[in-house]
């Protein structure tokens, strides 16, 4: 009992004086929205922006923080630190910004690479209200279709089919007309996401902490004991949700999002689990303009303090002093020779592997508390992607904007065990979940980019092993025998897509695919992973949570995006704010919540 009560003291202290008090500049002190412009179509002033290349003579002068990567944890980031009156530099080794939230044209077709839906921007959620001020209210959302989800079990063309619906009782209720007989595991699972959910405020804090506070709690076991978050985070999908039916439809049902996590539920924390069922309760939505408006409207944000966000710019070290303090980076533009670029901090963003492994001093790499960190994490699996340009718009097509998931079989362990024992040959028979959308569907302003034209994207798993003999070829000069390879993954998938929508058999323009390698060349996902470190059960320990934080062993060196939080649009724009928060030395989550109380009260006020 003693050490409950120490801990509690030293808990009460920490709050009070570091989270409750600010150091640094508040950058969420004020409503900055404006009212949103007319959208920009024309590609060489979007050019402008999103194809901004690296020369030096476009870096800043005294720049307060350089950022390495342009995903929208490092976009994010850096917008915080702008609004808190911060120069700062983002650097992307790609020609065109963004990461995830890049866009790219295959024969007038466009196609989003890694934005698919997003959950929680209803308004006045925190999310939304962050999201807003980042981009001074110019990024608009479009809803998804209600259901946001579609499962289909079994054949694609007359499986099963389960609607997942917006809104936690017409989500229930759908759970409940699809599975009768089934009505109180559906509601203690739902309870249970509502219990760990609730408490996902925990993962925050526990990274947020002093990490000898945070290691004490570990250590004696009470932040299992006291969190409900955690205390599911060691179970997996399976177990908790096996314990609550026997029935093998139901227990896939409401297990499928796992493919927005990448791993599959025997393996999978039910904590993150539940996060995500939580996320897209009430609903999910797409950046209206598609998902370069992300960087569109934020790039904007970062040059008005006077930093400035560069493409073509591929960060070869990470300079460290002789104080073990790290003061720059040396960066190479495209055809040119590099050049040092300092500053007092550098925040990378480009995940913990690419950072640690590849573009830190190799002296630093060895330092115990960094081999200890990388010992506690793994890479995740590989995705495969499709892209398919059909014409016809929407309307005509019948295209929705929901997402399709489908799974060909209830036995997931099954079919995770068939699939990745096969071989890379037999492998695309046993694709065993596949999830397509409708990028252009869900962007009302699609038709207006692409006259005529509607797109189609599929994702499935595809771990790097069977692709790595072409890791040292040229990107688009791999040769036959890879280019087949991808050729029979995409064949396959291409098939259950029209299955699914056989109104597009007649009208597919064009498709085109990204293996592993895709992923690792224009993402830099190290094994050409989608979702960064693997969000198995070991990335959700408190161990590991504890240790994977914003502030590096390294003075100076920060880390930002989804390694240091969750995947995903909204997971990496956490991971922003708990970096913008070491750095400032504030809790910006504190100034968040202050923020969005007047703006709800000014609203109210407004109305009276």
């Amino acid at each position: 009992m003693w050490l409950y009560l120490i801990a509690g003291v030293l808990l009460a202290i920490i709050l009070v004086k570091s989270w409750l008090g600010g150091r640094g500049p508040n950058p969420l002190t004020a409503d900055t929205r404006r009212p949103p412009k007319p959208f920009v179509f024309d590609k060489a002033e979007r050019r402008r922006v999103i194809k901004n290349a690296f020369c030096a003579d476009k870096v800043p002068q005294n720049l307060d923080a350089i950022i390495i990567g342009s995903g929208i944890g490092s976009q994010a980031t850096a917008a915080l630190l702008a609004k808190a009156g911060k120069r700062v530099l983002v650097l992307e080794q790609l020609g065109k910004l963004g990461g995830c939230c890049h866009t790219f044209n295959e024969k007038g077709y466009e196609f989003d690479v890694g934005i698919h839906y997003i959950g929680q921007m209803n308004e006045n959620s925190p999310t939304r209200i962050l999201i807003d001020q980042l981009t001074e209210g110019q990024l608009q959302w479009a809803p998804l279709d209600d259901p946001f989800d579609i499962v289909v079990l079994g054949d694609a063309e007359i499986g099963r089919q389960y609607k997942m619906h917006s809104g936690r009782q017409q989500y229930i209720d759908n759970l409940k007309k699809a599975f009768p007989g089934e009505e109180k595991a559906i509601e203690n699972f739902m309870d249970l996401v509502n219990k760990v959910s609730g408490r996902a405020q925990d993962f925050a804090i526990l990274k947020m902490l002093p990490l000898p506070i945070a290691s004490f709690l570990c250590r004696f076991g009470l932040v299992k004991r006291f969190s409900p978050f955690f205390s599911y985070a060691s179970r997996s999908v399976s177990e908790v949700v096996n314990e609550l039916t026997e029935n093998q439809e139901l227990r896939t049902v409401l297990s499928y999002i796992f493919g927005t996590y990448g791993v599959f539920p025997q393996k999978a924390s039910f904590a993150l689990h539940a996060l995500l069922i939580e996320h897209y309760m009430r609903g999910a939505w797409y950046p209206a303009g598609g998902a370069s408006e992300i960087t569109y409207h934020l790039v904007p944000v970062i040059e008005k303090s006077g930093g400035a966000v560069l493409a073509k710019a591929t960060v070869e070290k990470i300079l460290v002093n002789s104080d073990r303090r790290a003061c720059g980076v040396v960066v190479r533009g495209k055809g040119q020779d590099p050049v040092n670029v300092f500053a007092p901090v550098v925040i990378s963003g480009a995940g913990i592997f690419n950072t640690y492994e590849k573009i830190l001093p190799e002296e630093m790499r060895a330092l115990p508390e960094i081999q200890s960190q990388l010992g506690k994490v793994q890479h995740g699996i590989g995705g495969f992607s499709l892209f398919i340009g059909i014409k016809g718009t929407k309307e005509e097509l019948g295209l929705p904007a929901s997402n399709y998931i489908h799974i060909p079989d209830n036995n997931l362990e099954k079919l995770e065990k068939r699939f990745f024992n096969a071989s890379a040959d037999e492998a695309p028979a046993y694709i065993p979940m596949l999830y397509i959308s409708s990028p252009s569907a869900r962007d009302p302003t699609h038709e207006d980019r692409c006259p005529g034209k509607s797109t189609l994207t599929a994702l499935t798993f595809a771990p790097y092993e069977w692709f790595e003999e072409w890791k040292a070829k040229k990107v688009q000069k791999r040769g036959v025998d890879y280019e087949s390879m991808k050729s029979s993954f995409a064949e396959v998938m291409l098939e259950t897509v029209i299955k699914i929508f056989p109104q597009i058999k007649d009208k597919i323009d064009c498709y085109t695919s990204g293996s592993p390698l895709t992923n690792q060349h224009y993402l830099g996902a190290p094994r050409g992973e989608f979702y960064g470190v693997h969000h198995d059960i070991a990335r959700l320990n408190p161990e590991t949570v504890t240790a994977m934080r914003a502030k590096t062993p390294i003075k100076g060196l920060y880390l930002t995006g989804q390694d240091i939080m969750t995947c995903g649009f909204v997971g990496a724009l956490h991971g922003a704010m708990i970096c913008a928060s070491e750095v400032l030395g504030r809790n910006l989550y504190i100034d968040l919540q202050i923020l969005r109380r007047k703006i709800i009260q000014t609203k109210a006020r407004k109305m009276e």
